[in-house]
This record gives C-alpha cells, sequence and structure tokens, in this order.
C-alpha cells in the first residue's frame, strides 16, 4: 500500500518505493554506489537483490521452474517469458505492423531491424555497418574466419550454431526437423520454418524504406535495397564488370567463367569488394 500511495518516492525518477529503507538502497543506484561485493569475482552492485542474481552465475542455481517442461530459470522474470510459449500469449503488440511478440526485447530489435533505417553498430574491421549488435557479431566471425562451431562426426566447422544445425540433419541425420504443417516441407531452425510460414499466410513484415514494396525475409529486402543505390561495390575477377550485390556477381561470374574456359574455377573467387 505503501507503493500505491507513493509515500516513499524516489526525487530523482518518481519511483514509489514500500520502505525507507527499499527507497535509501534504490537511491544508491543513481548515485552510483554499488556497496554489494561478489565474494567469487569482486564485481559490485548497488542493490543485494542484483548480488544475489549475480551469485546464480557462479552455482548454477536456477530456482525458477517451469511446471510445464523440465526448464528452469535464474530469473523469474525469464520464467514469465517462458510460459508464453506455452500459452502462446504475446502482450508486445508492434504498432507499425500488427505483428506480436512474447518478449518486450523481440519488439524492440523487430522494431529496428524491419522498421527503422538507423545501423549504430560499425564492424572495425570493414566499416560495414548493422541495426543490431547480434548481426555485428555473426558478421565480425567472417573476418576472423572463427568457425567455432564443430561437427562430433567430422571435420565440418561452421561460424554459426544453425548452419551446424543444418549440417548434422542433412549429413548425420542428427536432430529433429520442423514440418510446415500447410505442405510438410521441412526445416532445420524453429525460425526458418516461421519464415517459410509468412508465404502461406502471404504476410510481407519487411518494407523498404525507399519505395512501397515489401518482402517476406530480411534477406529479400536487403537484396532489394541496392536497387535505390547507384553504387556498385562488388566486381568480377574475370572480366572486371561492376554489380551491386554479391548474388547477382557470382550468377555473372559462372557464366563468365564458362564463357572463358574457367568453370572448375570455385564461385566464392568471384565476389571481390572495391
Amino acid at each position: 500500500m505503501n507503493i500505491h500511495d507513493g509515500k516513499y518516492k524516489c526525487s530523482v525518477c518518481g519511483k514509489c518505493c514500500g520502505s525507507s529503507h527499499d527507497l535509501a538502497v534504490h537511491r544508491g543506484s543513481h548515485l552510483g554506489e554499488k556497496l554489494f561485493e561478489c565474494t567469487v569475482c569482486s564485481k559490485r552492485f548497488s542493490t543485494a537483490g542484483n548480488l544475489t542474481r549475480h551469485n546464480r552465475s557462479h552455482s548454477g542455481e536456477k530456482p525458477y521452474k517451469c511446471h510445464l517442461c523440465d526448464k528452469a530459470f535464474t530469473r523469474s522474470g525469464h520464467l514469465n517469458d517462458h510460459m508464453r510459449v506455452h500459452t502462446g500469449d504475446k502482450p508486445y503488440k508492434c504498432l507499425l505492423c500488427d505483428k506480436s511478440f512474447t518478449q518486450s526485447s523481440h519488439l524492440h530489435v523487430h522494431k529496428r531491424r524491419v522498421h527503422s533505417n538507423s545501423r549504430p553498430y560499425e564492424c572495425p574491421f570493414c566499416g560495414k555497418l548493422f541495426k543490431t549488435n547480434m548481426d555485428l557479431k555473426k558478421h565480425v566471425r567472417i573476418h576472423a574466419d572463427a568457425k567455432q562451431y564443430s561437427c562430433r562426426h567430422c571435420s565440418g566447422r561452421f561460424t554459426q550454431w544453425n548452419h551446424l544445425k543444418r549440417h548434422l540433419l542433412k549429413s548425420h541425420n542428427e536432430g529433429t526437423w520442423f514440418t510446415c504443417n500447410i505442405c510438410q516441407k521441412k526445416f532445420a531452425t524453429k525460425g526458418d520454418l516461421k519464415q517459410h510460414l509468412l508465404r502461406h499466410e502471404d504476410v510481407k513484415p519487411y518494407v523498404c524504406s525507399e519505395c512501397p514494396k515489401c518482402f517476406y525475409t530480411a534477406v529479400e529486402l536487403t537484396r532489394h535495397q541496392p536497387v535505390h543505390s547507384d553504387y556498385k561495390q562488388f566486381c568480377c575477377g574475370l572480366c572486371g564488370k561492376d554489380f551491386k550485390c554479391k548474388y547477382t556477381v557470382k550468377r555473372h561470374f559462372k557464366r563468365c567463367s564458362d564463357k572463358l574456359g574457367f568453370s572448375d574455377v570455385w564461385a566464392s573467387l568471384a565476389a571481390v569488394a572495391v
């Protein structure tokens, strides 16, 4: 009731606390005071609750358990987000395309990827810009040649986990396929199936910011965007002709190599960034 009455209200942000002690601890977060120290790694926190949650990263404790499956979580909020997988509830709705999400973080990522042209994350190696930090992390592996995901059955190595999963399914028949209930087509990941289902529903959530065209996937939108630019960043390694898109120069390179009698040259050598 003290919270509802606003008896203990923070003068900085307006947050209401249930007691004077809670208010004092909360004010410490504004002052940058971190009084609670982890005995394992010496990391400091502004509240005892934050320290308790952090300690679970060392102990592996997951006290919040789902009663419908065997999954457990370190935070109650993570359990609440997980329960929506069972209930189907998607309370976070995009006001621009009516798409719904189970978590607010998923909605924020959707807005940046689909409805925003902002690309705040820059690759330190080539300067390429990305909409999300996760996209940047995936891209950087190309420069580092970091293939951290290894196949346990063969010498195959992959830069992304979903690429390894596809390999295990196709080459070693390990894992479970995700099957479309409409056309029975099979997919290696749940994300691939979701994108496929958009085609059955005729939903095109990815909208070009330069024209009214819409697309089923972010990849299709990315391939379309160079249409609105005169910059041709790729050239054929055999004839020197310039192209806007990497997939276009690869297609041209195959024809060019056949014409010149170099059909054995790998198509991966086609795209040379200017």
